[in-house]
């Protein structure tokens, strides 16, 4: 495991992803500013996430073709740019379209940006976990960073976000390539290889589109069933919804390090099995103080799976990790997101308490849909940071004494 190039790439995933999650934080400023209806922001919201990624699995196999590790640095600037133009123009169409090409750019960035963690990271699951809770913490710090800077400068401060994104490529350009590659490029990476299983990767897909049902239903209705079902205030709402976030950050890191002792599937398993009784406890509990407690154990459950799907689907896809990055961490999780309209319909015509009751039969046929899946032809189980930077190093040795010959394939 390459530590260096694990901290450098999660950087990156914070900054990029803090775009993502600068655009909600935009949306009171152009309702206030430029009196847009709810039906153009929510046009908005639709430019920045579903058009982002469904572009994904394209960035990614285009860089399955040839390696484009430059797109991580371009995806940050282009992501940026979009939310830095987004306030200087006042016409809604330029508007829409440069939030767009900002949600562009996080697609961009994510399939190459997943292939060099992987890079990094090797075997090590909670290597890759600490990369992928970069992309949590950097959509709660969009939001965090966006907001006073809106509210002391205006719309026009949107300029100003672009800072970081320019502080973080000119570390890439400097850095990324020595501390992935060694500093005569000479270092080999532990990226999967041997033949690709689109049977297992479909299941695998199917279970990632179910867990992403359960998080957006739960993401667009907790707060609101706080308010409405335990009578709340606002706040309380927000903050609710607040530990889910943070309590996932927390499950991100723990479904890595299970992983790595006991196995990406039992992990897999074990997040989707209990979310049925945390979900069912947010439901049937009527204290305040204790559904907090149950909200904190959704998000655990919910986000352990998630560093798991991207290495699992790259473990089936050897040849074609683009893709199986930009489909485990876009497509798949947007497929999800097109549900929540149903489940809409469902708490307008019934109730946001069934709504969510609803919810907990879903990691249920996640989790039936997840017992046929298998460990990846050739991957050996469980492994431990130990045992991957032994792998690695072994593997670096190897290369230093001209084993590996002057034609072994180095970008891999």
């Amino acid at each position: 495991m390459n530590k260096r190039g694990v901290a450098i790439m999660s950087l990156a995933h914070v900054v990029d992803d803090s775009y993502q999650g600068a655009v909600p934080a935009l949306l009171p400023f152009f309702v206030a500013e430029r009196h847009y209806s709810y039906a153009a922001v929510s046009g908005l919201t639709l430019a920045a996430t579903l058009l982002s990624s469904v572009a994904q699995p394209a960035f990614g196999w285009w860089t399955d073709r040839r390696p484009r590790r430059w797109l991580i640095g371009a995806g940050i600037l282009t992501a940026a740019a979009g939310v830095g133009l987004a306030g200087l123009f006042a016409n809604y169409a330029i508007t829409w379209f440069v939030i767009a090409l900002s949600g562009l750019g996080i697609a961009a960035f994510h399939p190459s940006a997943a292939r060099a963690a992987r890079q990094a990271a090797g075997n090590s699951n909670r290597a890759m976990s600490v990369f992928a809770v970069g992309g949590n913490a950097g959509f709660a710090l969009g939001s965090l960073i966006a907001t006073p800077v809106l509210l002391v400068v205006g719309l026009r401060g949107t300029v100003l976000l672009v800072l970081p994104a320019v502080a973080m490529v000119t570390i890439l350009a400097a850095r990324l390539t020595s501390t992935l590659d060694g500093p005569s490029g000479g270092r080999r990476s532990l990226l999967p290889t041997g033949e690709d299983d689109w049977p297992a990767f479909v299941r695998l897909t199917t279970v990632v589109v179910v867990r992403a049902v359960v998080f957006f239903g739960l993401t667009s209705f907790l707060a609101l069933y706080f308010i409405h079902g335990l009578h709340t205030s606002k706040a309380v709402g927000g903050a609710a919804l607040s530990t889910l976030l943070v309590a996932g950050a927390v499950g991100t890191l723990l479904g890595g390090w299970l992983a790595d002792r006991a196995g990406r599937l039992i992990t897999i398993r074990t997040g989707l099995a209990c979310a049925i009784p945390a979900i069912a406890g947010l439901v049937l509990v009527s204290s305040v103080p204790v559904a907090f407690v149950f909200a904190t154990l959704v998000g655990i459950a919910l986000y352990m799976p998630f560093s798991v799907f991207v290495m699992l689907g790259q473990d089936y896809l050897p040849n074609r990790i683009g893709t199986a990055s930009g489909v485990t961490v876009g497509l798949a999780v947007s497929v999800g997101g097109l549900f929540s309209p149903l489940l809409g319909w469902l708490a307008d015509s019934t109730s946001l308490r069934l709504t969510i009751a609803v919810l907990m039969v879903l990691p249920a046929l996640g989790l039936l849909l997840s017992l046929p899946m298998h460990e990846p032809v050739g991957h050996a189980g469980p492994i431990g940071d130990d045992a991957a930077a032994a792998i690695g190093d072994a593997a670096e040795t190897a290369d230093s004494a001209g084993v590996l010959g002057p034609d072994a394939d180095r970008s891999r």
